[in-house]
């Protein structure tokens, strides 16, 4: 199974945007508005099942997004070993990505069992445009 390069879907559950990093929301006005590489809009699909929405970002191609906020979830809503890390094990060999916003989920070594993690994984070419938004090198908004 192969997931597409590139799809034009995005899952998150924006109930929580308000605090979301900055460059985080303009990646996503960029996907809303068709502002972003590809030139068209993205539709918005979340269920509320990780594994739902990941399988469909699979599927389909896209990117499954649960970024951490500066409200409830300081360092991220999903556990790592058991949640994050084993669905970015199957992307990974499907041909996808992942991130914790600065590495790779699989190179981040857990420090116990529960912790959590911002969790970004999908299709590789939407990967690489996310990163430039929010990644190491991306530019900062002040």
């Amino acid at each position: 199974m192969k997931i597409p390069k590139r799809g034009n879907i995005y899952s998150a559950n924006e109930c929580y945007s308000e605090g979301w990093d900055e460059n985080f929301k303009k990646y996503l006005k960029t996907l809303k508005t068709g502002t972003g590489e590809t030139g068209q809009r993205y539709t918005q699909r979340y269920i509320g099942s990780m594994v739902g929405d990941v399988h469909r970002t699979l599927m389909y191609g896209g990117i499954f997004c649960c970024p951490a906020d500066s409200e409830v979830h300081h360092k991220g809503n999903l556990q790592l070993v058991y949640k994050s890390a084993p669905m970015a094990y199957i992307l990974k060999h499907a041909g996808g990505k992942s991130s914790n916003g600065e590495v790779n989920l699989l190179a981040v070594p857990p420090k116990h069992v529960h912790e959590r993690s911002p969790c970004f994984m999908g299709s590789p070419d939407d990967m690489d445009e996310l990163m430039k938004y929010i990644g190491k090198n991306a530019e900062k908004s002040t």
